[in-house]
């Protein structure tokens, strides 16, 4: 009953990783500079490799989403005996602005003939480590336009353990399920509590929409995601998806699954001191 984890070095991974019960096997690109549990399995693999990749034994898999080569992948490990696949997939899924990326990876899982599950998260709170972390850790400063816009953060946590649920669990066969992270804040709520967590005070740099992308990209963010985040760009590089009718809700999918609530952004930004320190 081995459970293949692919993006097993990533924010969500390594703690679906640590959490798993059982045979788990680890898949990344540099075994030799991966850090995990004892007794799990670390093997070299690449989703741009379909052949490669080691499905012997593998009864589960964890699938991050990768478009190039979801259909060789899904199928080969069909092939080698895989019965329940767990996506990784995003929100945007749900609220039609994705049809290119983490959808045609949904629709060759569900191609497949196995039992599947997807798992939609919104708004990685990890994504501050690298739009904010540079100019906090410089000069306690945030680079955003819109202090008072409203944002749904979740707890990369809170996706790792709904992912462990659904792979050794049965009754999620068939279901996506939404995880929007708790009730909304702003973008300026959030610095207060990574203040609060860091014990100084942020301030938010006055700038424009393309100013703040101008130093999202240079700090090393796609561009296309920074547009989409700015609201500059849709969810895949075209024009701005239209929010105006958007309304946050508070998705149940976590607590049913994993018996407790969203972590709050309060939460991450203890767990995270470090990643914002110089």
């Amino acid at each position: 009953m081995t459970v293949l984890v692919t993006g097993a070095t990533g924010n969500v991974g390594r703690r679906v990783v640590a959490g798993l019960t059982g045979p788990v096997r680890a898949m990344t690109r540099d075994p030799g500079k991966a850090r995990f549990p004892d007794g799990v399995e670390v093997v070299r693999g690449d989703l741009d490799d379909p052949d490669g990749i080691p499905f012997g034994g593998v009864e589960k898999l964890y699938l991050f989403a990768h478009p190039p080569t979801a259909r060789a992948v899904v199928g080969r490990a069909v092939r080698a005996g895989v019965r329940r696949i767990v996506t990784l997939s995003s929100g945007a899924v749900t609220h039609g602005y994705d049809t290119g990326h983490h959808l045609p990876v949904e629709q060759a899982v569900e191609a497949s003939g196995v039992e599947w599950t997807h798992l939609r998260p919104g708004e990685f709170a990890a994504n501050k480590i690298d739009l904010w972390g540079p100019s906090i850790r410089e000069d306690g400063t945030i680079v955003h336009p819109e202090p008072d816009a409203w944002g749904q953060p979740i707890h990369e946590a809170d996706i790792a353990d709904a992912a462990i649920v659904v792979l050794q669990g049965d009754g999620h066969a068939g279901k996506a399920y939404d995880l929007t992270g708790p009730a909304p804040i702003t973008q300026r709520q959030m610095a207060a509590d990574l203040g609060a967590a860091l014990g100084r005070e942020l301030r938010f740099r006055d700038v424009t929409a393309e100013q703040a992308l101008a130093h999202y990209v240079s700090v090393g963010w796609p561009e296309e995601t920074a547009r989409y985040v700015l609201g500059l760009g849709g969810y895949e590089g075209g024009e701005p998806d239209d929010f105006s009718d958007y309304r946050f809700t508070v998705s149940p999918a976590c607590e049913e699954l994993t018996g407790r609530p969203y972590r709050t952004f309060a939460q991450w930004a203890r767990d995270h001191v470090a990643d914002f320190r110089a």
